[in-house]
């Protein structure tokens, strides 16, 4: 008997021992192939499908449980670390792991840094684990983000970070050597990191582009700094991963002058 052909992208989520398959809400889904994507990789428990864009207040993507396991928490594993927890119930992309790394690079030592819309600190592990950053504080709106990155924090014998739960428009103000917005829509509160910067402050700011120079993008940094009266600077560009069909994840990297 012929067996299903995968023609469809998805991600692994977790470990060796338990890990769960998630299906992007733009191609068809039915128990056959997940049954097949079972087969092929042995640790996959639960294959879970998106079937609408990122909504509600904490933006996550609507999944239904195509075949296997209900309980989808499970510890990934990237780079040295483990993060704990459940693609149901707090945004977590396996894709973005090198780009994790890239921003870990960056961070110079005694820094101050804010990672805003931080699910289950997957940025804020990455960083510490490069032990040059004084202090990280991440704060997260989704109360089970929180309680995950409470956890990693534990999990990876973190010490010099610190989550909060709540909206980052509502965070006490303080200035910090460089903030990371990891989130697409991020900059809908360009406005509260450039209120969190200082002079020298480096903004990690993420968002989409369906311009190949990326100019959509960053004209619309260029307005709202411009409102705002807020001098910066770009000091780098990076095409992140493909987000849509013509879309692009992109990171623009912003320093206050």
């Amino acid at each position: 008997m012929r067996k299903p052909e995968i023609r469809i992208p998805y991600d692994i989520i977790g470990s060796k021992g338990k890990q769960v398959a998630l299906v992007g809400m733009n191609f068809r889904m039915n128990s056959k192939i997940a049954k097949e994507i079972m087969r092929r990789h042995k640790s996959v428990k639960s294959v879970l499908k998106k079937y609408e864009k990122r909504k509600g207040k904490y933006r996550l993507y609507p999944v239904k449980l195509i075949l296997g396991n209900k309980n989808t928490e499970v510890i990934h594993k990237e780079h040295g670390y483990s993060l704990k927890l459940d693609p149901q119930k707090v945004y977590f992309s396996p894709r973005e792991s090198t780009e994790r790394q890239r921003i870990a690079d960056m961070i110079k030592g005694g820094e101050r840094v804010l990672v805003m819309f931080c699910g289950a600190a997957p940025y804020i592990v990455a960083i510490a684990k490069r032990r040059k950053a004084k202090e990280i504080i991440g704060i997260d709106i989704n109360p089970n983000a929180v309680k995950y990155a409470k956890e990693n924090l534990k999990i990876n014998k973190i010490f010099n970070a610190k989550i909060f739960l709540g909206d980052v428009r509502e965070f006490k103000i303080e200035k910090f050597d460089r903030i990371v917005m990891p989130f697409v829509e991020g900059i809908n509160c360009l406005d509260v990191a450039f209120a969190n910067s200082k002079k020298g402050t480096i903004i990690h700011l993420y968002g989409t582009s369906s311009s190949p120079d990326l100019k959509d993008f960053e004209e619309t940094i260029k307005s709202i700094a411009e409102d705002l009266n807020v001098k910066f600077k770009i000091i780098g560009k990076e095409k992140v991963l493909p987000y849509a069909p013509r879309v692009l994840k992109v990171r623009f990297d912003l320093k206050v002058i």
